[in-house]
């Protein structure tokens, strides 16, 4: 008996193009064929855009680990938390009622492990007196961008939800795992920062051209 919940990737990649997309359309996992720009492609291509920004993040934390060992096990998280990206892409790319039980996707457990890593991470940061401006450092810059842009997914999540399927309770999943995937990863920019040694940006609106006093 296997001791894996999903199923293994089935394919076998000959020719990267196929023509099929030049008409403007693409296929669901379901074999349904919709518009490019349909707003559940617009979601899980999204979640694609976080999942290649997220991995010029790992390049970076991979290379600083070297020096600094505490991010060697950040980059592990990071690159896990790729492998979700890529279950809830499968998710998002099959609609309502055409998922199957052993299909990838992310649950409850995904969710939990995200709150744990959290918590332990959030120990070891000094309290926060304002707000962060991204800028600190490059690992930590490019941990706020995954962050902006899994906000974004989050935001289609919503949208997708409540225009496909308002009331079923699996929809909600995808929304509460990029809600708490975009805390954790400001939690991880911190984290960066502070394993590093670099001073974080604290916002000061009074810094604005708008805020300093004229003699």
């Amino acid at each position: 008996m296997s001791d894996k919940n999903y199923s293994d990737p089935n394919l076998k990649i000959h020719k990267i193009y196929t023509r099929g997309g030049d008409t403007g359309q693409t296929s669901l996992i379901g074999g349904q064929r919709v518009a490019k720009d349909a707003k559940r492609i617009d979601t899980y291509g999204t979640v694609d855009e976080l999942s290649a920004f997220l991995g010029s993040a790992i390049v970076t934390a991979r290379e600083l680990s070297s020096t600094v060992p505490t991010l060697s096990k950040l980059t592990v998280t990071l690159v896990r938390i790729q492998h979700e990206l890529f279950n809830l892409g499968t998710m998002l790319a099959t609609t309502p009622g055409e998922a199957k039980p052993s299909q990838p996707k992310i649950g409850q457990t995904d969710i939990d492990a995200l709150e744990t890593e959290m918590d332990a991470y959030n120990l070891k940061l000094p309290q926060l007196s304002s707000f962060l401006l991204p800028g600190s450092s490059r690992l930590s810059s490019e941990l706020h961008i995954c962050r902006t842009i899994c906000r974004r997914a989050e935001r289609l999540c919503v949208a997708l939800q409540r225009e496909e399927d308002p009331d079923a309770t699996t929809a909600a999943l995808p929304v509460k795992y990029l809600n708490r995937l975009s805390d954790a990863l400001f939690v991880f920019s911190r984290l960066a920062d502070t394993a590093q040694g670099a001073d974080e940006l604290l916002w000061d609106p009074n810094l604005a051209s708008s805020g300093k006093l004229v003699p």
